[in-house]
């Protein structure tokens, strides 16, 4: 009965340590997409321009770029992650298309 509840102990420890440390990831995550998207609002007024709308991508979606702007980072991880790119289209109007890319710092991953 003593190492059952020994092993439970040590069961909830770990999984509670995996879940947190993949809730920390989600929130730098998610405080670079609020400061992308805050920056290119900010971009988008500087140059009179209505602020860009988030729009999710789809596969196959049909897109209209005519100038990147900016594309969030995946340096510093090998995660899959979201990421932004904000582009403006043939019409000059801005936008921000969310994504989920593979970070590029794979070197000590196999």
């Amino acid at each position: 009965m003593k190492h059952l509840r020994l092993l439970l102990i040590v069961s909830a420890t770990l999984l509670s340590s995996t879940v947190w440390a993949d809730g920390s990831s989600d929130r730098l995550y998610g405080k670079m997409i609020q400061a992308n998207e805050q920056s290119m609002r900010e971009y988008a007024s500087a140059q009179g321009k209505n602020p860009p709308e988030v729009t999710h991508y789809r596969y196959g979606m049909k897109l209209d770029i005519a100038k990147v702007i900016h594309v969030t980072s995946t340096n510093g991880n090998c995660d899959v992650m979201p990421a932004q790119m904000t582009y403006e289209d043939s019409s000059g109007n801005l936008h921000i298309l969310e994504y989920r890319v593979s970070g590029t710092d794979c070197r000590s991953q196999h």
